[in-house]
């Protein structure tokens, strides 16, 4: 440890511009001015000690005038004072003033002022003198029979750290705290003298625990934690140990404070493996949840939950909770919820799966009934993905889950009302059974669809599947209705110019063909009761989505009549019904087409549509039996091939998942037996109470990797030149939210550099937290020089900054030396991550920020390149890899990340190779990048260029 890293107990802000005091009217205010003078100058005193400089007349002035006062706050200030001052001769012998103080402090403990008595023994604990401690052993023993408790537990205090450094002094401390321990009543004071125990006398700790095991959850919450570290600390280093004490943390799982009841779960997990071990545990963590209201505190033990999960044979134990975990739906949080629910899924099996559906049914119907709020909608597509894994992983459940969700494609979210469209298209195509239910429960809610898209995926799904003749005419009934009056040109400029009476508009067409038990245009006067404004309630859905000008819903529609017109005539003998049913089809058609055409939409229809639709009518006036096949057959055809592809790359990505968490014993491997493994062979995991002291304190045992590119060696950054007279580099440790430079300086002068200092700046979203302070270096000496920069933001950073420092006797300027500037990588914060299609295509839209890189490599297959990008940049590419399989010339992938400050990022690689340049042309094409903010969408562009060049090279 350097001298610049010993441990610091007293920090002081001392303002900058203040004019240093001299040493004369310091002397002069500490003799002979009030308290509030002596109190000043004290201050002053301890600052320029502080700042290097010795003052040793001060010494007997401050023992004669200022140690004899009474004053709380001088008291106060002396004990700074005396931990700072420098107490021995040059030659290491204590000064013989220390006697006085001594003294003073001997009687200090003797005060009948239970603060000063416990200030006192708190400053005894940074006393680093035997000579001193040793005449006030005696005081300090007395402190422990005192009547107040902050006393008695400093007193614990002071005598744990003598005993820790200086044992001779007070040899028979683990007895005298035992002792004490056995008769003492305050919580705080036992729980010191408890923690002195663990660490001094572990024994003694245990005998004392093995006398109260029973009282243990009548014991206050602070000395409850010492006692499962302590359990913890035992069973870890002797295993043999855990028998004795498991009961005792069953007990403290029952505790009130939730900090116990957390830190005994964790611990009993670790300490045993038994399913009843582990039941307790999980219950105690769901517990946990619900009680604690902190969101952070949640996630933190959901977190737990999902760890204890990833263990094979704890996943068992835990699909019995699946129903307690639900519990935590609760929360309104919807990151709690998005994580419980997927440990939820993750942990269902058929013997839970139909109490999970009926409570996620009931969260669904809850969610309707809550005032509109952004984090509804999301929580309500949650659940509506949940429910569709649910029903794909056990088709059972789909009859149940079907009906309920249906009635949210009705839903003014859009987004939640799609991904109900997509598990009922899954539903039909996969469960045969279940077309009836789905058609009829589709017909019910078909009118009230408010959003265009969820329309036209209706259509589509009603034109599929409906096989017989009743629901063929009742999803013409629909359309007709949806439609409204037509011809609908004619009867709009009609309404327009107020020929037409808001009541004419129900009748439609010719009515006695088309009523059917299935529908009926009594409710027509309910159809839109729900539109906001008064132009809007007479017109009819679908009327309503062409006249705003949005003809690809017709093109769907066209497509959709066609499919069920030529199943109506293979399924009706009778030509003159074919031919009407037919007519009636073509007419629809034809007036969509005349409606756009015409200037009554707000945009007229595009070409594509017009084409579509003409198509259609083809079709209709010919049937032939190659259009019949690929109308009616072949567009199911594509859909099973999708779904199967679908759940096939599911399937895939299940069994990875299952092969990283099995754990594989090879063959050879040898079995270890506890009872006959030495104690120093033991394998147990490290000391978790170690390793988050460590985390605490920033010093984090990262496992580094075998390849010797990737030690901290490969982190150094040259700073200055070999040549120069100071020489620097830098390690830069990137931890999560900061940046630790521990920077090197070397002095290769033959003078000394005094009030060397490293001055930095930043550029980016980058912040230094503190400067480092000036150094005073002798010849050819080092020093190491710790910067802390802190992170806000995912972009590049820059570094940048000099060392100036003054020659020793030396006349001139300060001196500079200029260092190069420290590239922070972007790659630090980006991890790649999973989002689905939909989301892509939702942030892609969203995001305003587009960098687009041109490809300029050497490199000639479009697979190594994209392999290439996905290493150099972190992302993760979202297109199957079925659908990267082969060889075509070219290739188009979306890729998909997120930086540890929730920022995401897309990228979408379109790339080719040039054939006509022969097959060892290079890769050809752009990759476009989309991000919310600038700087990420730079960084990221810069970051693939400058991987490009390294390919070039």
């Amino acid at each position: 440890m350097t001298a610049a890293e010993n441990v610091c107990y007293t920090l002081i802000n001392v303002p900058m511009d203040s004019e240093p005091p001299s040493e004369i009217s310091l002397k002069n205010d500490l003799e002979k001015g009030d308290v509030k003078s002596k109190t000043e100058a004290l201050k002053k005193v301890i600052i320029m000690i502080l700042n290097g400089e010795k003052l040793p007349g001060l010494l007997m002035t401050i023992i004669r005038f200022v140690l004899p006062l009474q004053d709380h706050t001088i008291k106060k200030l002396l004990l700074v004072f005396w931990e700072i001052v420098p107490k021995t001769t040059p030659d290491g012998r204590l000064l013989h003033e220390m006697i006085l103080v001594c003294d003073a402090y001997r009687k200090d403990l003797q005060h009948p002022n239970e603060f000063i008595r416990g200030s006192t023994l708190r400053f005894l604990c940074k006393l680093k003198e035997a000579e001193l401690l040793e005449p006030l052993m005696p005081a300090i023993r007395a402190c422990l029979e005192h009547r107040h408790s902050y006393v008695r537990r400093n007193a614990v205090l002071a005598i744990y750290t003598i005993y820790r450094n200086f044992e001779h002094l007070i040899p028979d401390a683990p007895e005298l705290i035992h002792d004490f321990l056995v008769n003492e009543k305050d919580a705080s004071c036992k729980r010191n003298a408890f923690m002195m125990l663990i660490h001094a006398d572990q024994d003694r700790a245990l005998d004392y625990l093995s006398t109260c095991i029973d009282q243990v959850q009548t014991f206050g919450d602070i000395l409850q934690l010492v006692i499962v570290e302590l359990i913890y600390k035992v069973c870890h280093a002797n295993p043999s140990e855990r028998a004795r004490f498991i009961r005792c943390i069953y007990n403290l799982l029952q505790s009130s404070s939730p900090a116990v009841k957390y830190e005994a779960a964790g611990t009993l997990v670790t300490l045993s493996s038994a399913p009843t071990a582990i039941k307790a545990a999980a219950q105690c963590y769901i517990d946990l949840i619900i009680k604690e209201s902190d969101n952070n505190v949640k996630l933190i033990v959901l977190d737990r939950l999902i760890e204890l999960k990833e263990h094979p044979a704890h996943e068992r134990v835990l699909q019995d909770l699946v129903m307690d975990i639900l519990r935590v739906l609760s929360t309104p949080d919807l990151e709690v919820r998005k994580k419980t629910l997927q440990l939820a899924l993750d942990l269902v099996s058929s013997r839970n799966v139909e109490e999970l559906v009926i409570v996620l049914k009931k969260e669904v119907i809850k969610t309707n009934n809550v005032s509109e709020h952004e984090d509804t909608d999301k929580y309500r597509q949650l659940l509506v993905r949940t429910l569709h894994s649910c029903s794909v992983r056990f088709p059972d459940m789909a009859a149940n889950v079907i009906p309920v969700l249906m009635e949210f494609l009705s839903d003014n979210n859009e987004a939640a009302a799609a991904d109900v469209l997509e598990f009922v298209r899954e539903a039909i195509q996969r469960f045969d059974n279940l077309r009836m239910l789905i058609v009829e429960k589709m017909l019910e809610v078909f009118h009230a669809i408010k959003s265009v898209k969820i329309y036209r995926g209706a259509l589509w799904i009603l034109g599929e599947y409906c096989s017989t003749k009743e629901d063929i005419q009742s999803v013409m009934t629909e359309i007709r209705r949806s439609l409204g009056e037509i011809p609908i040109v004619e009867s709009e400029i009609k309404k327009e110019a107020g020929e037409l009476k808001p009541e004419e508009e129900v009748t439609v067409g010719p009515v006695q063909k088309l009523v059917t038990e299935m529908g009926t245009y009594a409710t027509q006067s309910a159809l839109s009761s729900s539109r906001p404004t008064k132009k809007e309630e007479e017109r009819p859905p679908l009327r309503g989505f062409l006249l705003d000008g949005d003809f690809f819903v017709a093109a769907s529609l066209a497509t959709t009549l066609t499919k069920i017109a030529l199943r109506y005539v293979a399924l009706v003998q009778e030509k003159k019904k074919q031919n009407s049913f037919v007519a009636e089809a073509m007419l629809l058609m034809a007036t969509i087409l005349h409606l756009g055409k015409s200037s009554l939409p707000k945009k007229p229809i595009t070409d594509d549509d017009v084409d579509r639709i003409s198509l259609c009518l083809k079709v209709l006036s010919e049937c032939s039996p190659l259009m019949n096949d690929i109308f009616n057959k072949e567009c199911r055809q594509s859909l099973s091939h999708m779904l199967s592809a679908k759940l096939e790359e599911e399937k895939l990505s299940q069994k990875k998942e299952s092969e990283k968490r099995n754990v594989t014993v090879q063959p050879d491997d040898p079995i270890s037996f506890m009872q006959l493994t030495a104690k120093n062979e033991m394998n147990c995991k490290e000391d978790q109470f170690q390793l988050s002291l460590l985390a605490a304190m920033g010093n984090t045992q990262r496992k580094e990797a075998a390849d010797p590119l990737a030690s901290k060696l490969n982190k150094v950054t040259q700073l200055t030149g070999f040549s120069d007279p100071v020489y620097a580099e830098a390690y830069v440790h990137v931890n999560q939210y900061d940046i630790v430079l521990d920077v090197l300086v070397v002095n290769q002068t033959s003078d000394t550099l005094q009030n060397c200092t490293l001055e930095l700046a930043t550029l980016g979203d980058l912040k230094l937290v503190e400067k480092p302070s000036p150094l005073t270096l002798a010849p050819h000496d080092f020093a190491n020089i710790k910067a802390n920069v802190k992170v806000a933001s995912t972009e590049n950073g820059i570094i940048f900054g000099n060392i100036v420092y003054d020659v020793s006797g030396a006349a001139s300027d300060r001196n500079c030396v200029v260092l190069s500037d420290i590239h922070i990588d972007i790659m630090d914060y980006i991890q790649p991550a999973t989002c689905t299609d939909a989301e892509f295509r939702q942030m892609w839209a969203e995001f305003e920020w587009e960098n687009k890189v041109t490809v300029n490599t050497n490199m000639i297959d479009l697979n190594d390149y994209l392999q290439h990008i996905l290493k150099s940049t972190n992302m993760k590419c979202l297109t199957p890899e079925k659908a990267l399989s082969g060889y075509c010339g070219f290739m188009a992938a979306n890729l998909y990340a997120r930086s540890i400050f929730g920022e995401d990022a897309l990228a979408n690689v379109s790339i080719e190779k040039p054939i006509h340049q022969g097959p060892d042309a290079a890769v050809t094409g752009h990759i476009r990048i989309r991000a919310k903010s600038q700087g990420m969408a730079l960084s990221l562009g810069d970051k693939i260029n400058l991987s490009q060049k390294k390919t070039n090279i």
